[in-house]
């Protein structure tokens, strides 16, 4: 996951010093022009205005790579609309994936993990007044970004096991601990959040 979205990386450029509010308003406003228009060209020139705020960091050229499953990916998805005889649609498809990457990873490389729950949390302070908790929201996206890595990394472990044993081709050895890991993880977790009384209902 870290290598995908990247992880807080300390510095001194201004996306470092503003504010995780305004961050997030301009990742809406890189990733949501070319979802809506599905454009090609608006795809192309949203990768490059990215490309260039990401530089801007002063964090390198390491902020635009890419793993190369996500390579993979990017390719497979335009394989296929060419085959259907979409090439436009090829451009837009893995273009706008590339765009959502990159501009996942300003808000990402740029801003603290605590500041990002943050700013959710006061985002959502007029849900308030429908029932729901905004506390409760950063805490289940808390909880969900410390969940991912920790299920990758037992995902991981469990493959090179089975590997070990010549099962990589075993979809029952793969899966299994894998699921009996997430299932351990989450009542473990659950029962932290009792004993802190985060389980129970507002009164």
């Amino acid at each position: 996951m870290s290598e995908l979205f990247g992880t807080y990386q300390p510095g001194t450029s201004l996306w470092h010093r503003l504010g995780a509010g305004p961050k997030y308003l301009c990742l809406l406003a890189l990733l949501l022009p070319p979802l809506i228009l599905q454009n090609g060209i608006v795809t192309l020139a949203g990768l490059g205005v990215t490309a260039i705020v990401l530089l801007t960091t002063g964090l390198g050229p390491k902020t635009l790579a890419i793993p190369w499953g996500l390579v993979f990916l990017l390719a497979l998805l335009a394989g296929f609309q060419v085959f259907l005889g979409r090439p436009d649609l090829a451009v837009v498809v893995a273009g706008n994936l590339l765009v959502a990457v990159w501009s996942s990873r300003l808000l990402l490389f740029t801003t603290p993990g605590s500041e990002l729950v943050d700013a959710l949390i006061a985002a959502c302070q007029p849900l308030r007044f429908v029932g729901v908790s905004p506390e409760r929201v950063g805490l289940a996206v808390a909880l969900m970004l410390r969940s991912v890595p920790v299920l990758l990394g037992a995902f991981t472990s469990v493959r090179q096991a089975a590997r070990a044993r010549g099962l990589e081709r075993n979809l029952i050895a793969n899966v299994t601990p894998v699921v009996l890991q997430a299932v351990a993880y989450a009542h473990a977790t659950g029962e932290a959040l009792a004993a802190r009384g985060l389980g129970e209902r507002d009164n």
